[in-house]
């Protein structure tokens, strides 16, 4: 892992996305903080985290059986098995993997359990989305920006309400990629289930942290000027490659992996 600031603390007063994603997923890395916004949540929002997990697992073994090595994780989230370097590095053992996040937590944990196969590369940059140039410098120094380079954004892009520029962010990270890259991205639909878009709205409102919920068009922002692999952008049990189709279910989540020309 790679050395950076001092180590920051653990806010454990307020809750954290990661730490109510890894409640909804069912793990034990949060705080009473974060169970209580997740308690509160309508049941569909565990079957939203699984499907987002799930999604970036199928989307992530597609790309490296592509044969894409380089990969830069945003909004990592606690490190839940298989993690992505896991998933990638089993096909690719060679494969780069940088994580980043903004959770203190994440930092602890990705030393411990973000081990790479010794003939790749996992390393962790303590680091917000909202600051994309900070990111890209530090990841300019473990990737290779001349070779094509998967950016994975799952389930993070509705943490930023439209005042944040959150196309702007995204624009600048994929200007920094070279042709023939990826972009990976999930995000909660506003217009799927608007009556629980809002509920669940409200209830991270309460705990302090504002979301962005998105339009299929609006979600569909995100993608402009790339080339959308089929199945296109669709909801995340509904995109597969090369596997088998998952299970069909409802969801509020839309997905997609798109192609820099």
């Amino acid at each position: 892992m790679t050395a950076g600031a001092p180590r920051p603390t653990i806010d454990t007063s307020r809750p954290h996305p990661a730490r109510v994603y890894d409640w909804l997923l069912g793990g034990k890395d949060n705080y009473p903080v974060d169970e209580a916004v997740g308690d509160k949540l309508p049941p569909e929002a565990k079957d939203a985290a699984r499907q987002n997990r799930a999604f970036m697992h199928r989307a992530t073994a597609w790309l490296a059986a592509q044969g894409m090595d380089q990969f830069l994780d945003i909004g990592t989230g606690i490190p839940t098995a298989p993690n992505l370097h896991q998933i990638v590095q089993e096909i690719v053992p060679s494969a780069r993997v940088v994580y980043t996040d903004n959770d203190p937590i994440v930092l602890r944990h990705a030393e411990a359990l973000l081990v790479s196969r010794p003939e790749g590369l996992t390393d962790y940059i303590q680091a917000d989305v909202r600051e994309p140039l900070e990111i890209l410098e530090h990841a300019r120094g473990l990737l290779d920006f001349d070779r094509p380079i998967a950016l994975s954004l799952i389930a993070l892009m509705h943490f930023l309400p439209d005042d944040q520029d959150p196309y702007g962010i995204v624009g600048t990270l994929v200007d920094a990629l070279p042709s023939g890259s990826h972009l990976v991205l999930s995000h909660a639909a506003s217009d799927l289930y608007p009556e629980l878009a809002e509920q669940v709205t409200a209830e991270y409102a309460k705990g302090g942290i504002r979301l962005g919920f998105r339009t299929r068009t609006g979600v569909g922002r995100f993608f402009d000027g790339l080339d959308l692999v089929e199945p296109g952008l669709v909801t995340a049990p509904e995109w597969f490659k090369d596997t088998a189709r998952p299970d069909a279910e409802g969801s509020g989540i839309y997905a997609a992996v798109a192609r820099v020309s």
